[in-house]
Parts: C-alpha cells; sequence; structure tokens
C-alpha cells in the first residue's frame, strides 16, 4: 500500500469545464497545498460520454485510476451500467480487488455499506440529505472518517464549487489498512453516485 494512504486529512478539488464528460479530481495535502495525488477518468468510451451530458448519467459506468503525481497507481474504483443501486469495486494498486461498496435501497441522503473483499461489511457510509456531510461509521457507531464541504484548516479560496470538500481519516483506523484504500475510494463514489 502505498503511504500517502496513511494521511489524515485530503483536500479534493474537482477540475472544472464546460462540457466535461470525464469526471477528474486533484487531491491535495492540505498544510502544503502540493497535490499528492491524481484521480483520473481516461477510458471512457464513445457511448458513455454521450450519455454522461443526458439525464442519464448517474447510470453511466466509471473506472477511475487514482495515482500519485509521479504516475504510480494507488487504487482503482469500477462500477458497470448501473440501473438502481450501485455496487462499486475497489482495487488496489495491483488490481487485485480489496473490496466494494453497495447502494442501500430508500436511503435518505445516500447510503453504501464498505465491504471487504469477502463481502464482509466493514462500515457504512452514511450521509444528510440537506447537506454535502458524509460519515463513515461501524455497526457500534464508531466514527472511521468524515467527509464534508468545510474545514477550517484550508483556505476558503478553494472552496468555491460544491465539488471540493475535506476527507478526515480518524487515527483509529491502522496504517496500512484496507480500509484506508476503500475510504479514500468510496469518497469518488459520493461525488459519482450520489451527488451528480
Amino acid at each position: 500500500m502505498n503511504p500517502v494512504l496513511n494521511r489524515e486529512v485530503f483536500f479534493v478539488k474537482e477540475h472544472t469545464g464546460i462540457f466535461k464528460a470525464a469526471n477528474n479530481f486533484d487531491i491535495y495535502d492540505p498544510t502544503s497545498n502540493q497535490i499528492i495525488l491524481e484521480c483520473r477518468e481516461e477510458n471512457l468510451g464513445f457511448f458513455t460520454k454521450m450519455f454522461r451530458f443526458t439525464d442519464y448519467k448517474r447510470m453511466t459506468p466509471f473506472d477511475i485510476e487514482i495515482k500519485t503525481p509521479a504516475g504510480q497507481k494507488v487504487v482503482s474504483v469500477r462500477r458497470g451500467v448501473s440501473l438502481i443501486l450501485s455496487t462499486v469495486e475497489v482495487l488496489d494498486e495491483n488490481n487485485v480487488v480489496v473490496g466494494k461498496f453497495k447502494q442501500k435501497f430508500f436511503s435518505i441522503g445516500g447510503k453504501f455499506d464498505v465491504l471487504d473483499a469477502n463481502d464482509k461489511v466493514l462500515c457504512t457510509l452514511k450521509g444528510k440529505w440537506t447537506s454535502w456531510d458524509f460519515k463513515f461509521v461501524s455497526s457500534d457507531n464508531v466514527e472511521f472518517a468524515h467527509v464534508s464541504k468545510k474545514w477550517a484548516g484550508f483556505g476558503k479560496e478553494f472552496f468555491t464549487t460544491a465539488d471540493n470538500y475535506v476527507l478526515q481519516i480518524n487515527n483509529n483506523v491502522p496504517e496500512n489498512h484496507a480500509l484506508r484504500q476503500l475510504i479514500l475510494a468510496a469518497v469518488m463514489c459520493i461525488d459519482f453516485v450520489l451527488k451528480e
């Protein structure tokens, strides 16, 4: 596992543009304002690009690679066509499935179960329908991470669009644990599946 995943705070900023089909993000270190990871959706098919400009955008497949600025793969996130509920696979740097997410039916604000490679529930991603506020919590209500639009330690100038947010992973998630890969990957799923 890449050591960059052992950080506790990540600032996620979406690339903006007119008529863009692909979703691309940069992930910054909030203390140095340096890009530490790049999330790119590079292999879009023709029909996927077309449907991204329609009301069916939320149903389109995606395949995102998260890499270091030097090009070293850290994790990838992929989903096929989704008609009602999403199931998303997360793969490590060697293309081995480390886990997946399954969207919950009838959840207000959005909800995913975060599963390990053996389909065991590790935690649940829960959101509020009124805001961009999501938490990763265990079945006994222990919080592992928090995603929000607000963080006091980062400049206000970065919070100009709805697609910039902060991921804070709590120190109760051990270093080099697969849950760190899943949490980072889930942040991409929030945007693609719940907030588009």
